[in-house]
């Protein structure tokens, strides 16, 4: 009995032993699963899509709150309702984690109706390779606004963004150009703040066109020519007046 009894003791402890054992190796073997599975991620992730234009703006959310606050508050202070909290994290979720390739206008159609605002009638300044010096104008004629004198085109003005299916979704590399994808964050950003800034003209609206082009003052392919001209309401617009400027590049 003494026998038995001492080798029912051994086999359990071979058992517990093994048991032990086996445990060991599925706890290293896990972790070693996970620590390859980890890596594959973080290589993955540092794999951004290459493009040939500049990359996200450094500092884009500071950029576009800054402006956002400085517009409301101190520029036109009857807008002071806006939220720049809500119309950043819109802005933000329009293309963040996205393929910059793949953006809709349903993308932006939160943030175009938080930042919407009214336009005066009789102040609605179109320009087309005039950029300099509508905007030279208007800062010294408050009597007209351009779209990049609203609050979206303040916002967005020479600021760039795109997003990437990987981490952290912006990329601060690069971002398409317009003609490695024509449905790109900047290109449909400013087809629809141009398509509303067009809605909302009315009374006697400008347009500011360079003579000074050879190939000819009006583009159909513009901005100008393609978008806005068409979404002008003539139930609301009674006069087009074209301002045909030359020597844009001379003296001063």
């Amino acid at each position: 009995m003494p026998y038995q009894q001492g080798s029912a003791r051994t086999r359990q402890r071979t058992v517990l032993l093994v048991g032990i054992v086996v445990l060991l190796a599925a706890l290293i073997l896990a972790v070693v699963l996970a620590s390859l599975l980890t890596h594959g991620k973080e290589e993955v992730s540092l794999k951004m899509l290459n493009w040939t234009d500049r990359g996200t703006t450094k500092n884009l959310q500071e950029v576009i709150l800054g402006r956002c606050y400085s517009y409301v508050m101190a520029r036109y202070p009857e807008l002071g309702d806006k939220d720049c909290l809500k119309i950043w994290e819109s802005l933000k979720q329009a293309f963040i984690y996205k393929n910059p390739c793949n953006i809709t206008p349903e993308d932006y159609q939160p943030l175009m109706e938080l930042a919407t605002h009214p336009i005066p009638c009789n102040k609605s300044l179109f320009w087309s390779k005039t950029n300099d010096l509508a905007h030279r104008y208007t800062k010294s004629n408050q009597d007209f606004l351009t779209l990049e004198d609203t609050l979206l085109g303040y916002m967005a003005d020479r600021v760039s963004w795109c997003g990437d299916p990987s981490d952290p979704g912006i990329n601060y590399e690069s971002c398409p150009k317009r003609s490695e994808c024509e449905s790109n964050p900047s290109s449909v950003f400013w087809k629809m703040a141009s398509k509303m800034f067009a809605e909302a003209a009315c009374g006697v609206v400008q347009v500011m066109l360079n003579g000074s082009i050879e190939a000819g003052a009006f583009k159909s392919s513009s901005i100008f020519g393609s978008i806005e001209i068409f979404n002008l309401n003539p139930d609301k617009v009674s006069a087009v007046h074209i301002w045909l400027m030359h020597d844009i590049g001379g003296p001063q």
